[in-house]
């Protein structure tokens, strides 16, 4: 959407912890799907730690390990992404164990190679990218490199691969850096003091007031009024509030608009009928409960083939 441009809400994560990323067609899964059957390729998933998650234009440059991929896996006979696929979208990862705890970029991506040997060559990248921090005392510090055309470039057969090709050429050739592997890196040697503060998260935690959350923006509670100016006063806030909740939606949609409108129109007709004692169910929070995921958030390896019934998303979570 905009790699280099900041949300306000940074999650947080323990090392070790199990990282899950959802793949849609449709962002704002209005459909169903992850990404199309013939954009068959690998998966990675890198990290780059930063001074402060919320902050703009902390993407570009050095700072990047892989912390995971998978290529073809011929005893399955899929492509991650047909892993991914037979998910329901769903890739998940491991933090790794050892890493310094404070603020990190997570970076998935897909590789779709179906356009990789016309010419021109056309290998297709699909990123995402999260902001986490992770809490953890140890003090690896991965050899880092820049996601850049010199880790990256269509000289890398890995990117120009033929996978019409039968039968394949394999294995299919590795690129870009190696996974780092815990307890392989350089140590920090940092102090008590340090390690403790690297693990108190400070920044990008839910405003204190939100009462629904839409990604990146939060509803506050109205003031609370007993006389019809008073009503109507408070009603103008919330839908101020809702103006900002659609205008800044973003891809992944705006359900949780609707369920602030539906408060700012509760309002509105308190205010007309002559209830002028509010708001109604004040301070209570409207956020819906994220429902189950639709797959499994085991971490795909070589040799292992994902067969899921679907679950239904619980609606309302967007």
């Amino acid at each position: 959407y905009d790699g280099e441009k900041a949300v306000t809400r940074v999650c947080s994560a323990n090392s070790t912890s199990t990282l899950t990323f959802e793949f849609r067609d449709y962002p704002d899964a209005s459909s169903p799907g992850s990404i199309d059957p013939s954009h068959r390729g690998p998966c990675a998933v890198y990290m780059k730690r930063v001074d402060d998650a919320t902050e703009d234009n902390n993407a570009a440059g050095d700072g990047w390990f892989k912390i995971w991929e998978l290529g073809y896996d011929s005893p399955s006979g899929k492509w991650c992404t047909e892993k991914l696929i037979d998910n329901n979208g769903l890739l998940s990862v491991e933090i790794p164990a050892d890493i310094r705890g404070g603020d990190y970029l997570v970076r998935p991506e897909l590789l779709a190679l179906q356009s990789a040997q016309d010419t021109p060559r056309d290998p297709q990248f699909y990123v995402g990218c999260a902001q986490v921090f992770v809490q953890s005392d140890g003090d690896a510090q991965p050899e880092t490199v820049s996601i850049d055309e010199n880790t990256y470039n269509l000289d890398m057969e890995a990117l120009t691969y033929n996978i019409f090709e039968t039968p394949l050429k394999l294995p299919y050739p590795s690129f870009g850096p190696a996974v780092y592997t815990p307890g392989s890196a350089n140590r920090s040697g940092g102090s008590t003091e340090r390690k403790a503060t690297e693990s108190v998260q400070t920044k990008g935690l839910k405003p204190e007031g939100c009462i629904l959350v839409r990604d990146d923006w939060c509803g506050f509670e109205v003031p609370s009024y007993d006389t019809q100016d008073g009503c109507w006063a408070s009603s103008k806030h919330c839908w101020d509030q809702s103006d900002v909740c659609w205008h800044t939606a973003l891809p992944t949609g705006n359900k949780n608009c609707e369920i602030w409108q539906q408060k700012c129109t509760t309002i509105d007709d308190n205010c007309s009928s002559g209830d002028w004692v509010g708001p109604p169910n004040a301070g209570k929070d409207l956020t819906p409960v994220a429902g189950k995921m639709d797959g499994s958030m085991k971490i795909f390896t070589r040799g292992t083939a994902m067969n899921l019934h679907r679950r239904r998303r619980v609606a309302g979570h967007a």
